[in-house]
């Protein structure tokens, strides 16, 4: 597995997948983002529970995925396609696409090193959070992504802003204000 990872990651770095000048910059605040994991995975609910805390102004939607085993790569790949191409009724897609999973062994996040994830998330127009396994873990989809994160609760603390570090910044300008 060691092996095919590392010819894949020499191929796509040659064909510019890994390229920091192609990477989307995230949205400062979200509205709408598409969530690409396991609907019953624990995963799920961590990114759930921080985003309750940072942040309540964004609108979270599910794309329920295979996160391993046969077909799970396909299944992750049509479904961040699916998300990339989804519009709502004012005509707007998702400003954020995180595809992410819990840990485990190399070979249960093995989906995440396959080719077609990597196409799916390079073709993407959407700015795509990888935030696959725990912090030692890197994979295919993390180079390819516009980023990553060292994990699923990362991933909401980078794609969030901090209500409260928000809500201080407005107190500072009003002290501001209110001192001139």
């Amino acid at each position: 597995l060691q092996l095919a990872f590392e010819r894949l990651k020499e191929e796509l770095s040659a064909l510019g997948y890994f390229d920091e000048d192609r990477k989307k910059p995230l949205p400062k605040f979200p509205k709408r983002i598409a969530q690409i994991t396991s609907a019953t995975g624990a995963a799920l609910q961590d990114m759930l529970r921080i985003a309750k805390k940072r942040w309540l102004l964004s609108e979270f939607y599910l794309f329920n995925v295979l996160v391993q085993g046969d077909g799970a790569a396909e299944d992750i790949a049509q479904k961040i396609k699916k998300a990339d191409n989804f519009r709502f009724s004012d005509g707007k897609g998702f400003d954020l696409i995180i595809v992410g999973r819990g840990g485990g062994s190399k070979e249960d996040l093995w989906a995440f090193n396959e080719r077609v994830v990597a196409d799916a998330i390079f073709n993407a127009s959407t700015p795509i959070i990888s935030a696959v396994g725990h912090e030692i873990d890197y994979l295919i989809s993390d180079f390819v992504a516009d980023k990553r994160a060292a994990t699923p609760s990362n991933a909401m603390e980078i794609a969030l802003p901090d209500k409260n570090e928000i809500l201080m910044s407005i107190d500072e300008m009003i002290n501001a204000f209110n001192y001139k």
